[in-house]
């Protein structure tokens, strides 16, 4: 069950980033859906497990339901913007994102939370236990959610298309319901048991002739042409790090990465390549060394190549594009890549940045917005000044930025503000050239103010540049004077709000942006979460502790809830605490997708661990309440704790010794986040369920705890990412979340109180 729960959340979430042109607000929408609707099968449908007769019959139906869903999920999520009259490459705003992902989850999810209480129930029965049985199922679907994360990351993916996967764990699925609806000897089946067993027995036929290649391979083809409908897609393919899909049209291909474009040749967008090229090359003196930081195949190279440099670093993160961009050449992609002035270092950019010992005369970062975490790490005050240090004297630091030449809009003037203080904190002289898109140059040579139009044309005819769009008038059209007082004036009278790698600002301003264009209706609901503050946060807290504990104080019955309190909680921090651990190590160490990997199989492997060292002796263990209560004291000083960690500024990581004891670090961190969690959930269906001794309902607790842990996680996946990290920044964050444990904390103890009175 957690294998094939993993397996099936990790494929869908990557076929639904690719259909809804992933960043950190559609991540966050869709695991949100995955993980209430898991929660909502677990306790709304699941609890009816104490009154059904025939537990294992369900069980197996649901076991089938989840089976046949899997692989019809994947199709839904590759031709579902059909029916929404969408085109390949349309941006869908918040609520169609929102329901669209709901519907397309709701058959899967909902029986993997009810096969999550029926396990507890049937493996009670079996093995006459109480509390000990849901500690024991839920190590049990934690180790397997464990493997099966590290199967699908590192291999599966690479390898299979996903319905040769999906196909694969529902065949796996109809023979478990084979193999447990087996009558014991002396035992005969019912005719329902009996029209299970055809019906398992037929599933595995149409599954296993499904996984024949042809046919896995035709219905994978089918419904590629169906999400790209329109488009003549030659080649589709996942890698590690998300989709590539090529499509042609003529002579032209053009290749996506998670459903966005990224390459056009033979013929690229010239305007925007030309305009972000040209410009940093002529307001440098004489440019030799160039780093491309992300998008140099299609254009870019064939540009800079044009001026007489020496050397051409390109950093892609994702070997599998560059790999189809030669698979399908071109003259111009040919001719860049096989240029000996280009060497091509396949890693993660900042990495890069951090462990060169080279220096440049520009860095390009070839990268939109910063619209996820990940994507933070190069516009951040860290990286301005690691990119600074990596530069030549009157080196220049080039990117682009969302822009309008008619109205800034608030959420424009945001998210422009936001870099443009952070960049003037890291160098002595920024240049922004206002356009449809802002072209930003930061260096710390004052020649990048005192150029004008003149001198620049002047050095364009020099060099002789044959450009198509690039002339002597465009030049001083875009250097216009009156550009840059319209942008300084609209600018004006804002805030400094500097955007860093643990207070990452500018994430939550790009995404205000992207809403304000795709989904206005919610432009009031950003602002208000634009408002938020510790104080604010904190008072919030403090009412919903006075409000719970005054109705606990007047109905006592109700104070058990104080556990389902504890373990929402808890959910929520845990999935906070693995956010900023992935975040924090990117930051740090680059984006290693692997060590990715590693670091979330480590944060399963501790919430196993904690489970089983408490599940174990959970009979024996007798002051359960209050070894509850030291474990929620121990969350709240982890959470205190946690920041510090990464006060190491990032060039002592230059120092092996700081490197690795901070990498250990950040491992033993992950492990114990995911300890807390496993240490409580066993421990608190024991305390739960002698709460009220007269109702043995083992099933019911199971999935009111484990729907209070995955509705936590909701709100952890829907805020981490989008609000809280972003707006408050890692301290505050994690205060936030010391605050909440003490909140819980709390009413546990007065649960305890309440119970001594009885």
């Amino acid at each position: 069950m957690g294998l094939s729960s993993i397996t099936a959340q990790i494929v869908l979430l990557r076929e639904l980033l690719v259909s809804f042109l992933g960043n950190e607000l559609t991540l966050g929408v869709i695991l949100a859906s995955w993980l209430i609707l898991v929660a909502a099968g677990s306790f709304l449908i699941g609890k009816s497990v104490e009154k059904v007769e025939r537990k294992l019959e369900v069980f197996v139906v649901f076991q089938l339901v989840f089976s046949v869903a899997f692989p019809c999920a994947i199709f839904l999520c590759r031709i579902f913007k059909n029916f929404l009259l969408a085109t390949p490459g349309e941006v869908l705003g918040f609520l169609p994102i929102f329901y669209s992902s709901l519907l397309i989850f709701l058959p899967v999810t909902i029986p993997y939370g009810v096969l999550f209480t029926y396990g507890c129930k049937l493996y009670a029965l079996y093995a006459k236990e109480n509390a000990v049985s849901i500690g024991k199922v839920y190590i049990i679907e934690t180790v397997g959610s464990m493997v099966g994360g590290l199967l699908i990351t590192f291999f599966l993916i690479q390898y299979l298309n996903l319905f040769t996967i999906a196909f694969s764990i529902s065949l796996l699925n109809s023979l478990m319901s084979i193999f447990l609806l087996v009558p014991k000897p002396k035992s005969s089946k019912t005719s329902l048991q009996k029209t299970l067993v055809i019906s398992s027995i037929l599933l595995c036929l149409l599954f296993g002739y499904s996984l024949l290649p042809q046919n896995s391979n035709a219905i994978h083809q089918s419904s590629i042409r169906s999400q790209w409908k329109g488009l003549n897609v030659i080649h589709n393919e996942n890698s590690i790090y998300g989709n590539i899909t090529v499509t042609k049209r003529g002579e032209q291909f053009t290749f996506f990465a998670d459903g966005v474009p990224s390459i056009t040749t033979p013929v690229p967008d010239i305007a925007s390549i030309e305009d972000f090229v040209h410009f940093p090359m002529l307001f440098h003196e004489n440019p030799e060394s160039i780093l491309i930081l992300n998008g140099g195949a299609g254009g870019m190279i064939h540009e800079i190549l044009k001026y007489p440099v020496k050397r051409i670093d390109y950093v892609e993160l994702d070997p599998l594009l560059l790999k189809l961009v030669q698979e399908f050449p071109t003259p111009l992609t040919q001719s860049e890549l096989s240029n000996k002035r280009v060497k091509i270092h396949y890693m993660d950019g900042r990495l890069f940045v951090q462990r060169t010992g080279g220096r440049f005369d520009i860095i390009f970062i070839g990268l939109p917005a910063p619209q996820s975490l990940q994507t933070n790490r190069l516009f951040s005050s860290e990286f301005f000044s690691m990119a600074r240090g990596k530069m030549n004297p009157h080196g220049i630091l080039a990117f682009t930025l969302p822009g309008s030449l008619t109205y800034l809009s608030p959420a424009l003037k945001d998210l422009n503000g936001c870099i443009l203080g952070t960049l003037k904190n890291a160098y002595r002289h920024v240049r922004v050239i206002p356009g449809e898109v802002n072209l930003y140059l930061a260096s710390d040579s004052d020649i990048l103010e005192n150029l004008y139009s003149n001198e620049i044309s002047k050095r364009f005819e020099d060099r002789k540049i044959k450009a198509s769009l690039i002339t002597k008038n465009y030049i001083e059209y875009r250097l216009h004077e009156r550009w840059v007082k319209w942008f300084q004036q609209s600018m004006g009278g804002r805030k400094i709000q500097i955007n860093s790698d643990f207070h990452p600002l500018a994430v939550f301003f790009n995404l205000s942006y992207w809403n304000s264009l795709f989904s206005p209706y919610l432009t009031e609901v950003f602002k208000w979460y634009e408002r938020s503050s510790l104080t604010l946060s904190i008072t919030k807290i403090l009412l919903i502790t006075i409000i719970l504990a005054t109705l606990f104080i007047k109905m006592p019955h109700l104070s058990r809830h104080s556990i389902t309190y504890s373990i929402f909680t808890t959910g929520l921090t845990g999935m906070i605490f693995n956010l900023a651990i992935i975040f924090a190590f990117q930051s740090l160490f680059g984006y290693l997708y692997h060590q990715i990997g590693l670091l979330i199989a480590i944060f399963m492997f501790g919430i196993a661990s904690g489970s089983f060292l408490v599940t174990k002796r959970l009979d024996q263990i007798k002051k359960d309440s209050l070894l509850f209560l030291k474990i929620e004291m121990a969350i709240i000083l982890f959470s205190i704790l946690f920041p510090f960690i990464f006060l190491v500024p990032s060039h002592n990581l230059e120092n092996k010794v700081v490197y690795f004891i901070l990498y250990g670090a950040v491992l033993i961190m992950s492990f114990l986040s995911g300890m807390a969690i496993g240490l409580q959930f066993p421990l608190a269906n024991k305390i739960y369920l002698s709460s009220q001794p007269e109702k043995k309902t083992i099933g019911q607790t199971a999935g009111l705890l484990y729907g209070a842990d995955l509705l936590g996680g909701f709100f952890g996946g829907l805020s981490g990412g989008i609000l809280l990290l972003p707006i408050l920044g890692l301290k505050e964050t994690c205060l936030i979340m010391a605050m909440l444990k003490i909140s819980s904390g709390l009413l546990f103890f007065l649960f305890m109180k309440i119970q001594k009175t009885k």
